[in-house]
């Protein structure tokens, strides 16, 4: 039996979510599970129809964190527990470390949540909880170099495997048509909007295109803080025929778009503390046969081979994300990338990416 403690669990959407998601019932194949997750309003109906066993923790937040421990250390302690799963350090921090001893031991790593002043004292809780894992998994090399300068030892990497490609429903490949009607070439990201993933930077780039793609349609999915800003840029630069903003959509709506894009696009920046650990979409995007343009600051570099299935840029630089653009999309070269990156999202299948851990054990 494992255990997996973690603080995102859908039905909240996000990376995080999906990875944590992925994990689960990948080690489903290998025994049974049970899941300790934050409850929300909409965590009934989820775990009704879920093949894991979830126990949701509820309560103020300042004390969730010391429940949701308790009941991980008396559930290892009652059971006979093969590994124990962590989504993040403050999810491992309080288990007594007497009971994590019991078994094998998994804190995962993403950058952003490590990232503190050595000598302070969110640092020095970060390394006091990552001691207690037998084994910490960052998800790039890139959160791996950060976690070894930050002062903790023995990181290994696993990248985070990819739940999709799923199925595109008659609907949604409907819905895409509508929304892309005969424009061309075709691009999208899918991510929050947020400083962190250089849309701003994004429609400007577009507005330099359409000289040389006069039919080009950028969609944007997601919500966040940057859409009030992101609302205003396109209306400035005059994008309304060939930049669509889309805030809310279902799984299938997503799914409709992307299947249907030429090239998936997140040149992705440093922002205040936050920079990209990975990139799990540049994967579900390769799981649809598109190629990706991505920055250069992260763990990008492990989600996309520059110039084999896609290409890594600075995101700050005008140039050279109209550049890379230019590169991708001149003679169709994304066709020829996309396959690559089709075979490429095979290696992050969860299949194999579980035995990964499993062979830790």
């Amino acid at each position: 039996m494992f255990v997996v403690s973690t603080r995102n669990f859908p039905p909240e959407i996000g990376g995080m979510q999906n990875l944590m998601e992925g994990l689960s019932m990948a080690l489903l194949n290998h025994g049974p599970v049970k899941v300790f997750a934050e409850e929300n309003n909409k965590s009934k109906n989820y775990d009704e129809t879920s093949k894991l066993n979830i126990e949701r923790v509820s309560g103020l937040k300042i004390f969730r964190k010391y429940r949701k421990a308790n009941l991980v250390k008396e559930f290892i302690a009652a059971n006979q527990i093969r590994a124990a799963f962590f989504d993040h350090w403050k999810s491992i921090e309080n288990v007594d470390l007497n009971i994590l001893r019991k078994t094998k031991s998994f804190c995962l790593i993403h950058s952003k949540e490590i990232n503190h002043t050595v000598g302070s004292s969110l640092h020095k809780r970060v390394l006091n909880a990552l001691d207690k894992a037998d084994f910490i998994i960052a998800n790039s090399k890139f959160t791996k170099e950060l976690a070894l300068k930050l002062g903790a030892k023995d990181v290994i990497v696993i990248n985070p495997g990819c739940n999709y490609p799923i199925n595109v429903s008659d609907n949604a490949k409907q819905f895409a048509k509508n929304i892309y009607g005969n424009s061309s070439p075709k691009l999208i990201t899918i991510s929050r909007l947020d400083g962190r993933k250089s849309h701003q930077n994004i429609l400007m780039t577009i507005k330099n295109l359409l000289p040389k793609f006069p039919n080009l349609k950028y969609v944007s999915i997601g919500d966040g803080d940057e859409r009030k800003n992101l609302e205003k840029l396109k209306k400035e630069l005059n994008l309304e025929n060939n930049v669509e903003l889309i805030f809310n959509s279902t799984e299938q709506e997503k799914v409709g778009l992307l299947e249907q894009s030429d090239v998936f696009v997140m040149p992705s920046v440093v922002f205040k503390k936050s920079v990209e650990g990975f990139g799990i979409t540049y994967i579900e995007a390769a799981s649809y046969g598109k190629p990706s343009i991505g920055g250069i600051y992260g763990g990008e570099g492990d989600a996309i081979k520059s110039g084999k299935t896609g290409y890594l840029c600075n995101g700050n630089d005008l140039n050279a994300i109209y550049e890379n653009l230019l590169k991708i999309l001149n003679n169709k070269k994304y066709i020829e990338l996309g396959a690559n990156a089709l075979e490429f999202s095979k290696d992050f299948s969860w299949g194999k990416t579980i035995k990964k851990y499993i062979n830790l054990i």
